[in-house]
């Protein structure tokens, strides 16, 4: 028999420790070469994690709820030897890619028993330096997070692995720790994490822990609202000709794999129109914008779990085709949480789609540091006024929906997203032919 450990994965090159927040095994459970084996939950992705070879699952070493430093000795399987398969070393454990994008588990074989884990640096008369204890203590996220708030690591009480000051470490004393204010008083720092209120249970309540990118989330939306000056604007869209165009070409895509939506023609039309108003693909770095060469679209995908924004890269490079085949891909991998941290990540612009529970218009929150987010409100038959080519007035049934766009008003100006808002209605409403 073989035995082969399986660490805590890293999901992404500024990534340096993972939650193991649920087994997807059981102890003595066996397990399929690349079968679900756990799931982690990182600051930038979900993510089930494959077993790296065939075989019993023997040993447990972290449990739910743990977070710990990457490479990190998570679980050993036991295999038959013929089934063992060599795996990348910890030290040159590859940054998934997408398509597939598949966050395998990298293996190593078992260090001796007397092997010391996280065994601290010496200097040749026995001591160790604080710089040497720091590394060792810490990891390069937490340290860049104390040197963001100038926060001493060493007077931190860690709970990681081996004594290792973990994130949430760092976030909880940092959130504990009033900052100064200009008037001598003390405020939290902005960038630390929210305080919610306590909340009192009465008798008959469920409750229950938010799950990570639950809090994430909750975290980054009232960070968003106290950074950016919000404003938003709503238009409403006649979308008789895309439904037209939908109608003529869905089964021809359907025949190429893709589920041709309404969601592919705004995406397609805001990709074209934000090269047009670079504002709108901007972002805000202290007093200077950065007008964005790239257009990376995020589009935000409910889940039962949170809400996550896969990233469609370069965008207004695509095809409705090529995009059509993003979103249904982007979509299924994030509801199965096959998506990995690259595709989450540096969108410019993001879209959201309420419109497809029924919401007739809503004003979304921008996702920092972008500084506009388009709203889809739902989309279906409506009475509306239309001039004839005679130029009398009829009511007519046409295809009508509403969409909004929320929009930093520190750097993007109402005549801004409006004109923006514009040209994407004008898109729409004269899609051409030759574009699907």
């Amino acid at each position: 028999m073989a035995r082969i450990d399986v660490l805590m994965p890293q999901m992404g090159e500024s990534i340096a420790e993972g939650t193991l927040s649920k087994w997807l095994k059981k102890l003595g459970d066996e397990v399929k070469r690349d079968e679900p084996l756990f799931e982690i939950s990182t600051d930038k992705v979900d993510a089930e994690i494959p077993a790296p070879a065939a075989g019993k699952l023997v040993e447990i070493k972290v449990q739910e709820g743990q977070t710990v430093p990457v490479q990190t000795l998570v679980a050993v399987l036991e295999t038959d030897k013929g089934a063992a398969v060599s795996a990348p070393a910890a030290a040159a454990a590859p940054v998934p890619k997408p398509e597939p994008p598949k966050a395998a588990a990298p293996v190593r074989p078992s260090p001796p028993p007397s092997a010391p884990v996280s065994a601290p640096v010496v200097k040749g008369d026995g001591t160790e330096t604080a710089e040497e204890r720091l590394r060792r203590k810490s990891t390069p996220l937490v340290r860049k997070i104390a040197a963001e708030h100038q926060v001493d690591i060493s007077t931190i009480p860690g709970t990681g692995f081996a004594g290792r000051v973990t994130k949430t470490d760092i976030l909880g004393f940092i959130e504990r720790a009033p900052a100064p204010s200009v008037s001598g008083r003390a405020s939290p720092p902005l960038s630390a994490p929210v305080a919610h209120p306590q909340v009192e249970a009465w008798p008959g309540d469920r409750v229950e822990p938010m799950s990570k990118i639950r809090k994430i989330t909750a975290d980054h939306m009232i960070q968003s609202r106290r950074t950016s000056a919000h404003v938003t604007s709503y238009f409403e869209v006649d979308y008789s000709r895309v439904a037209e165009l939908r109608a003529k070409h869905k089964a021809s895509y359907a025949e190429g794999g893709a589920n041709l939506t309404y969601l592919a023609f705004i995406v397609k039309a805001c990709a074209e129109q934000l090269r047009a108003h670079a504002v709108v693909n901007s972002a805000v770095s202290g007093d200077t914008i950065i007008y964005r060469r790239d257009i990376n679209i995020g589009i935000a995908v409910a889940l039962e779990w949170g809400l996550i924004v896969p990233v469609i890269k370069r965008a207004d490079e695509l095809s409705l085709m090529g995009l059509t085949r993003a979103i249904n891909d982007l979509g299924e991998r994030a509801r199965t949480k096959k998506l990995s941290p690259d595709e989450i990540q540096r969108g410019t612009f993001t879209i959201t789609n309420p419109g497809v529970f029924g919401s007739y218009a809503g004003a979304p929150i921008i996702n920092q540091p972008q500084v506009a987010i388009l709203g889809v409100g739902t989309i279906e038959k409506r009475p509306k006024v239309i001039t004839l080519p005679d130029r009398t007035d009829t009511i007519a049934i046409r295809v009508m929906g509403m969409i909004s766009m929320s929009y930093d008003h520190r750097v993007v100006d109402g005549a801004d997203a409006d004109r923006f808002l514009a040209d994407v209605k004008k898109t729409l409403q004269e899609f051409p032919e030759g574009a699907v």
